[in-house]
């Protein structure tokens, strides 16, 4: 087969052949990755007949080939429809979101039939003769600090919802300690809370609580849920009175969250109050006002709801009975969500369907307090939610609508500095082809999800927006490719979805950042995100006026050493213990470097004075830390709780699993007094500061 082909068919698909690495060193992907790709991508290439069908199909020259359900445009902006000469006739009507119509004609620009710009943002539809379109119109940008606060530079907290703690939460932080964490920030000043993902998870399987690894992203773990949002506190202590109180009381008071205990005891109070619910509300002759929620909450969730609900009561069955846990090892009848064998599992298994519809309710209903809450507290921002840049592909969203997803191939890295091996996630992604063709439902839908009840989203991992590193099942992470994805449409999308939800939005741009893709993001209005750890040069940290006015301004994130961590070098004697550092003593002395260059930084700036503080004493680095981050120029500091608090344990320890606590640390204080300690004051004082 000529590798020519090979390679023309890959550009063609949108597989990148060649790549810069972290080195600024050329790369070119090989044949044998192409090949696995491009079949993974659907468009086979082992023989020469493959490769012209494949290319007819992605050329056009297959009349199969469907066209874009969605065209996307910039308000003001003519619209280009990617018609070609396809165009039935000239002349059509328009009609807007708002019912409002208007006749319209093509006009030919730059070589192409476009409409005229339109002068509304929204989803509207085209009618040309028998063909009909869907048009997106964005506003120019997403909703900024600017237009939520003119003139103000705001600050919030980033935390890890788990980790809060409350009397009578069962041993998982929930929305109510959030909600307590949202009344102490806000006496301080703060407008914003950034939370870990709340993604849906594996209730069958509570091991599986790795936030970063969801089964889908369109839905909620309801370990977060509090139901006295929805049944008052009565209730809730009557369904309380069965449980255990000694094991409550221990995974309450425990340091690290026992995820299996914790579950066991939340899902056995959520059960028990689902039968009550069932026969005080559901089977009520005339429904009452709860049982009337639910159900226009399962309306409103539609076939997706439905379709999750059916997949959880589904896993919980193969996996409680069978311990088969992937869906994709199951009875093939069983993988197919439309199958008489699925059909006749749901109409037999139907109230343990609805219990899952119930875990959802509850936990909608929560957050949609919480972030209400933020809102009456006189937070400008409130919550922002982060959406993960990916699924497992054991989940639900997999299992449900598996043609939304590239489940042959896993999202990584390739090798740089710090990860020389490149990274595999284990994670799948969406399909830019079925994007396309599904008008960009499945990502428009997990974009609302993530901004139902915030004030903001964290995208991570951002510029998947504009390729991802794909590599083959079973291949290693330096043997993937990128794979080019429609960053105008989605950009476009981004805005109009963040101006409808009145949320700013801000994209992770940390790690290996595409050629101009942080003044793309600018343009639109999107935050990045400038972290202390990498704002430097050879000797010096970056002065903070220095620092982006459109980045969210930070001392660290969830996966990077705290402040006092880094100090201390508590990250390096973590890794040097689990072995996942070779040269741990040439990274000591390299920090006693980094730390003189920051202490005169910080000196520089005007946020620190005296002699630099011993390793083993990190609170005032920590309070200079935090003083610096806030006299940055960036329109929004959010600072991780951990260095309010001068913590020096990390929430994550990227390259290890079992080895390190990940997402398992609690906060020692309860929530609603976590920020009266003494040595976060001079720390909140210099956000507040800020915010003046």
């Amino acid at each position: 087969m000529n590798d020519a082909a090979i390679r023309e068919l890959a550009n063609l698909a949108g597989i990148s052949n060649d790549w810069i690495d972290a080195n600024g060193r050329p790369q070119r992907v090989a044949i044998g990755p192409l090949r696995a790709i491009l079949a993974a991508l659907g468009f086979p290439c082992d023989i020469e007949s493959d490769v012209r069908a494949s290319r007819a199909r992605l050329t056009g020259a297959d009349r199969s080939r469907p066209a874009a359900a969605l065209v996307t445009s910039t308000i003001g902006q003519p619209v280009h429809l990617g018609l070609g000469d396809a165009a039935p006739q000239r002349r059509g009507r328009i009609v807007f979101e708002d019912g409002e119509t208007a006749d319209v004609t093509l006009q030919d620009v730059d070589g192409a039939l476009a409409l005229p710009p339109i002068d509304r943002t929204g989803y509207h539809r085209l009618h040309l003769a028998e063909r009909e379109l869907s048009i997106a119109v964005a506003p120019r940008r997403c909703i900024t600090a600017e237009d939520i606060a003119p003139g103000e530079r705001l600050w919030g907290l980033a935390v890890q919802l788990y980790a809060l703690r409350r009397a009578g939460d069962g041993g998982i932080g929930d929305t109510t300690a959030l909600r307590a964490l949202v009344t102490s920030a806000r006496r301080h000043g703060a407008d914003a809370v950034a939370l870990s993902p709340t993604h849906s998870l594996f209730p069958a399987d509570p091991s599986r609580y790795g936030p970063y690894s969801p089964s889908s992203r369109l839905f909620l773990n309801p370990l977060f849920a509090d139901p006295v949002d929805v049944f008052g506190s009565l209730r809730v202590a009557s369904a309380l009175a069965a449980i255990d109180p000694e094991e409550r009381k221990r995974v309450e008071n425990e340091a690290f969250i026992d995820w299996a205990a914790a579950a066991r005891g939340k899902y056995a109070l959520f059960e028990r109050l689902f039968a009550d619910f069932v026969v005080h509300d559901l089977e009520k002759t005339a429904p009452t006002q709860l049982a009337s929620d639910f159900n226009a909450f399962a309306r409103e969730g539609g076939e997706r709801l439905r379709e999750h609900a059916l997949f959880e009561a589904a896993h919980q069955k193969w996996f409680a009975t069978e311990n088969i846990w992937n869906w994709s090892e199951w009875p093939a009848d069983w993988r197919d969500p439309a199958s008489p064998t699925v059909a006749a599992f749901a109409a037999t298994e139907s109230r343990a369907i609805q219990y899952q519809i119930f875990l959802q309710w509850l936990a909608d209903r929560s957050f949609a307090a919480a972030q209400a809450g933020a809102r009456s507290e006189g937070m400008r921002i409130g919550l922002i939610a982060d959406l993960a840049i990916g699924m497992d592909r054991g989940g639900s969203h997999a299992w449900a609508r598996h043609k939304d997803l590239l489940l042959g191939l896993s999202i990584g890295a390739p090798p740089d500095l710090m990860v020389p091996r490149g990274q595999d996630w284990g994670l799948t992604g969406f399909s830019p082809q079925a994007l396309i063709a599904n008008g960009f439902e499945p990502f428009l839908a997990t974009l609302r999800a993530a901004l139902r009840h915030a004030g903001g989203v964290r995208i991570d991992h951002a510029m998947g927006l504009t390729r991802l590193w794909l590599i083959p099942q079973g291949a290693a992470p330096k043997d993937g490719a990128y794979l080019r994805y429609p960053v105008d449409d989605l950009l476009r999308l981004i805005a109009l979805e963040s101006q409808r939800h009145n949320a700013i939005v801000i994209g992770e741009d940390l790690g290996t950042v595409p050629a101009d893709f942080r003044n793309r993001m600018a343009d639109v209005g999107m935050f990045g995100m400038d972290v202390l750890w990498f704002n430097r040069g050879k000797s010096r940290f970056m002065p903070p006026a220095t620092w982006r006015r459109d980045a969210a301004a930070m001392t660290s994130t969830h996966d990077l050493p705290t402040v006092a961590g880094w100090w201390k070098g508590t990250d390096i004697g973590m890794r040097e213990a689990l072995g996942l550092i070779p040269d741990a003593a040439d990274q000591r002395k390299q920090r006693g470097t980094e730390r003189s260059a920051l202490w005169r930084s910080f000196k520089r700036a005007g946020v620190a004075s005296g002699t630099q503080p011993a390793p083993e004493a990190p609170d005032r680095v920590v309070d200079s830390a935090v003083r610096f981050v806030a006299k940055s120029a960036s329109r929004l500091a959010l600072i991780p709780i951990e260095d309010v608090l001068g913590l020096a344990d990390q929430p994550n320890l990227p390259g290890t699993v079992d080895e390190h606590p990940n997402w398992r640390r609690r906060l020692e204080a309860a929530a609603s007094d976590v920020l009266d300690t003494p040595a976060a004051q001079p720390r909140l004082d210099a956000l507040r500061e800020r915010g003046r």
